[in-house]
């Protein structure tokens, strides 16, 4: 499957927020560029352009980090949407949870990817599963009056 039948495929899958599923990705480097470009489809289609930036960002943060720190052969994607929030979250089967690492601004390629993801989220965090585990992140929706749940 090439990455942009993949991505059409995750985009069909959690197209319907009122019903949150999981995309599974391959966990390879690639699938960071396919999340992200899955989240900024959703989010277009959701209508919240105001979130496509961080979302983007965030979500290729997360999916890289799963990649690069979990031995699994398989990422999974939930983006949920609520009222007033949006969540993100990437599924993996470790159970080692992430910390937060302050790298020093010289000398490192890598380091600052959750040191990003705490600055710009509203939330951020990570919750044991059964089997492995999600880091997730959160950003407010600054709903119109009278649109918020035209999406829903």
């Amino acid at each position: 499957m090439t990455s942009e039948e993949l991505e059409r495929a995750c985009v069909a899958l959690l197209r319907d927020p009122a019903e949150p599923r999981e995309a599974p990705l391959p966990s390879r480097p690639a699938s960071a560029a396919v999340a992200r470009r899955t989240v900024l489809a959703l989010l277009r289609l959701w209508g919240l352009h105001q979130l496509l930036e961080a979302g983007e960002l965030l979500t290729g943060e997360l999916v890289a980090n799963a990649v690069r720190h979990t031995g699994g052969r398989i990422v999974g994607l939930r983006v949920i949407r609520r009222p007033g929030w949006l969540r993100v979250e990437v599924r993996d089967s470790s159970r080692a949870l992430p910390c937060l690492i302050v790298a020093n601004e010289t000398g490192y390629a890598t380091g600052n990817g959750l040191k990003l993801v705490d600055s710009i989220a509203e939330r951020w965090g990570a919750d044991l599963l059964p089997r492995g585990k999600a880091v997730w992140f959160e950003l407010k929706v600054r709903e119109r009056a009278g649109s918020a749940n035209s999406q829903m």
